[in-house]
């Protein structure tokens, strides 16, 4: 249950519940890989327990302050998972200083832009953080404090955190910030994979929320260990009294990450749980299947997936390696409101038909205290529900969700804020961004991003995901992609089509002509008529599964011959 705006809040809490009643229980490992080939014995492990986290996080909240970072200031945190990185995001939150996380993999020119608009008081970085933040100039406006994690601080023109928490007393303790249930707390920049970065504002009710849907949606309990790939995920861990087991590899580009190291982080610590994206399940499902080395991770009793739509033949090929009734469980929602539904791949694999014949993907029921509705397709801002046309089961609108891990506002986005908020009476909505249904049962379907829909000239409107799946079951089509094109001054589908290479290419004519027939049998795909082979799409670093497909249309353009 989370606190109401008018009860103090800080989500810190929940570390110096589990200092006190779990003190000596791991809290964070981070594992560390050394020396090629890979074995066993190149990886080592640093670990932190939970009484010694709190008070890490306690010195450095002190330090921080008596630096002159002050309650309210604006900190960004461009750190790689290690003890530092949480016990430097708690110690944030324990002294009011607003952390600003960006995802690295968004791009210089992105990055620039997030400091531009969140202009930070303080930037706390790694060395390598902080020598990009001199070439390219970020934060020069506003930055007043620079704080160096990690060796080379001579080379970053930045104090040393080494040197700032060794002068902190080991005993002291810091009295926690409380604040406001709503009031800011943290910004969140989306990675801008489906557009430009934004800045979600995230409460301390946002958070709270947030663990308690995974602590009563997802049954997590104290004392489970988690493989966390993903570094914000990993920080609730500890604050629902689990272990986070951090493995050797780029948070940004996980689809690099190397199985074996992961497989062995779980072996090790038996963890319970794991967090991970769809593009590294398909990994380590192709890694873990290996006719020559198989792999049971039998300690794990569920997946969380989240962060892109799963493919089902991957889901069922890594749900192989788990115990039975141990389940992937597929999240959807966005940073801007996360989780929101849920789906175990028990039930998900029984839609595997409807979804190749055009129904959407199914993402399951919403979680607990979440509602979710559908309205019209509507470009304006919608200020109020009563706005909307709210839409009948089996009717594909717009996805709107209310809860209390729903964010209210962009940081310093009024127009988008607009375009993406709305409430009813006390209750704020969240317009995804996203088209899907209601069945009659109340589970919900995805059909694609609203801006990623083709209104044809001829009058009739294409979903991304219902199309691409009908023809993602060619055998010669790895991934395919709906895109708009302008022929004659008219707006026409076009798909474009990314081959498996693990097949034999026909002739072209000859898969366009099987595909036009193929879309012809379904009523979502009728009137497409026009392919266009790319050799590789573009997609986002991190999941390697959203597809640029803004950058499709305009090649598919200019290449377009009628």
């Amino acid at each position: 249950m989370t606190q109401s705006s008018a009860q103090p809040a800080n989500l810190c809490r929940h570390l110096i519940d589990a200092a006190q009643h779990s003190p000596n229980e791991l809290a964070v490992a981070v594992q560390q890989a050394k020396g090629l080939p890979w074995q066993a014995s190149t990886l080592s492990y640093d670990e932190i327990d939970f009484s010694a986290l709190n008070a890490l996080s306690d010195r450095m909240a002190f330090a921080l302050t008596q630096h002159g970072i002050q309650p309210g200031m604006k900190a960004v945190l461009m750190v790689t998972p290690s003890i530092d990185f949480f016990a430097l995001t708690f110690a944030l939150f324990k002294a009011g200083i607003v952390p600003i996380f960006v995802d690295p993999g968004m791009g210089i020119a992105n990055l620039k832009q997030c400091f531009e608009e969140a202009e930070p008081d303080a930037f706390i970085g790694i060395p390598k953080a902080h020598i990009a933040r001199k070439l390219f100039g970020w934060g020069k406006g506003s930055v007043k404090h620079l704080i160096n994690v990690g060796s080379a601080s001579w080379l970053t023109g930045a104090t040393s955190l080494t040197s700032l928490v060794n002068a902190v007393p080991k005993e002291v303790s810091f009295d926690m910030q409380w604040l406001d249930g709503n009031a800011m707390c943290a910004i969140l920049f989306t990675s801008g994979s489906t557009g430009t970065p934004k800045g979600v504002v995230y409460s301390h009710n946002m958070f709270e929320a947030q663990i308690a849907a995974l602590r009563e949606d997802y049954q997590i309990t104290a004392g489970e260990r988690d493989l966390a790939t993903f570094p914000l995920f990993s920080l609730f861990g500890p604050a629902l009294g689990m272990a986070s087991i951090v493995p050797d590899m780029d948070a940004s580009k996980p689809i690099t990450a190397n199985p074996d190291y992961i497989f062995a982080a779980i072996e090790r610590y038996q963890c319970s749980n794991m967090f991970v994206n769809p593009a590294l399940i398909e990994r380590l499902g192709q890694a873990g299947t290996q006719a020559d080395k198989p792999v049971k991770l039998e300690s794990l009793k569920r997946v969380i997936s989240a962060g892109a739509p799963a493919t089902l033949p991957s889901i069922a090929r890594f749900t192989t390696m788990l115990n039975p009734g141990a389940q992937v469980l597929n999240s959807y929602g966005a940073t801007e409101s996360l989780p929101i539904s849920m789906m175990g791949s028990d039930a998900l694999l029984t839609t595997t038909d409807i979804t190749d014949n055009g129904g959407g993907i199914c993402v399951g029921k919403p979680i607990s205290s979440v509602d979710i509705a559908i309205i019209d397709i509507d470009e304006s801002p919608l200020t109020s529900l009563q706005q909307a046309r709210l839409l009948p089961p089996n009717t594909i609108g717009e996805i709107i969700v209310s809860g209390p891990m729903v964010s209210r506002r962009y940081y310093r986005r009024d127009t988008a804020t607009k375009l993406a908020k709305m409430t009813d009476g006390d209750q704020h909505y969240h317009r995804m961004g996203d088209l899907g249904y209601l069945d009659e049962s109340g589970q919900l379907w995805m059909c694609g991003r609203k801006a990623h829909r083709v209104d044809a000239a001829s009058g009739k409107r294409y979903f991304s995901i219902p199309v691409e799946r009908i023809f993602n079951t060619h055998p010669q089509v790895k991934r395919s992609a709906l895109v708009g094109i302008d022929v004659k001054g008219q707006r026409v589908p076009l798909l474009c089509i990314e081959l498996d290479k693990s097949l034999a290419c026909s002739q072209s004519a000859t898969l366009f002509q099987a595909l036009s027939e193929l879309a012809e049998q379904h009523q979502q795909t009728q009137g497409i008529s026009r392919f266009l082979i790319h050799e590789n799409f573009p997609v986002d670093i991190r999941h390697n599964a959203k597809i640029f497909r803004e950058k499709l249309a305009v090649w598919a353009q200019k290449t377009h011959k009628e």
